[in-house]
């Protein structure tokens, strides 16, 4: 019981994660933890599993490539203005309804499903954060919140429905666009900083949902 409730904190901590991440830019203060020791240790720890090994180095490297860039943190704020506030002819909309949805406008389908998910299990959205509930960042904080839940759950049968639904809400509501994202990066992060933090993103679902499976 205390291995799965520790695997869970550290699923969460993931989502958590890239959620800040990909939530407003990054300040001084963040670039300065992120080339800090315990995040090192913290990619070395998921640099043990094979699936995450290339995507962490890839990762490392644009964190490496940003330290010889001048006024990085002032850059990299450019470059998640140009990727996540522009249009999706320029950038890499973090709304899943640029995607998979039917109008190709803001708040379609996806925004309102997951708002239903939201509403059935009581978890908000932050006040301070004033995005449609299909945006990126929202999804995966919900993500982390979900796992949580499952371990504050005494009842073992109410838990394994807890994380059916976790499998559930990968398949449904991250799984059908999070790979065109992932290609959006591709084609206009010209530095690279996103684009490794989504294929890192990626490659990290791929492997929750093996786990969530019992693959």
């Amino acid at each position: 019981m205390q291995e799965f409730i520790a695997i869970n904190e550290q699923r969460a901590e993931f989502y958590w994660w890239m959620s800040s991440l990909f939530a407003t830019e990054l300040t001084q203060e963040d670039l300065n933890n992120y080339h800090g020791g315990d995040m090192d240790n913290y990619y070395s720890v998921l640099a043990m599993t094979d699936e995450l090994k290339a995507p962490i180095a890839s990762f490392r490297e644009a964190l490496t490539s940003l330290k010889s860039r001048d006024d990085a943190q002032l850059e990299l704020a450019a470059d998640f203005c140009g990727l996540f506030l522009s249009t999706p002819k320029t950038g890499a909309l973090p709304y899943a309804s640029m995607y998979i949805g039917e109008s190709g406008l803001l708040n379609d389908k996806p925004a309102q499903e997951m708002g239903q998910w939201m509403e059935k299990y009581g978890i908000a959205q932050r006040k301070d954060f004033n995005e449609p509930f299909d945006h990126l960042a929202v999804v995966l904080d919900f993500m982390g919140n979900l796992i949580v839940m499952a371990n504050a759950e005494p009842d073992e049968a109410k838990q394994e429905v807890l994380m059916q639904e976790q499998q559930a809400f990968l398949e449904t509501m991250v799984l059908p666009w999070i790979d065109m994202f992932r290609q959006a990066l591709h084609k206009y992060d010209a530095f690279g900083f996103y684009k490794a933090s989504g294929d890192l993103l990626n490659a990290f679902i791929a492997l929750d949902l093996a786990f969530l499976k019992g693959e």
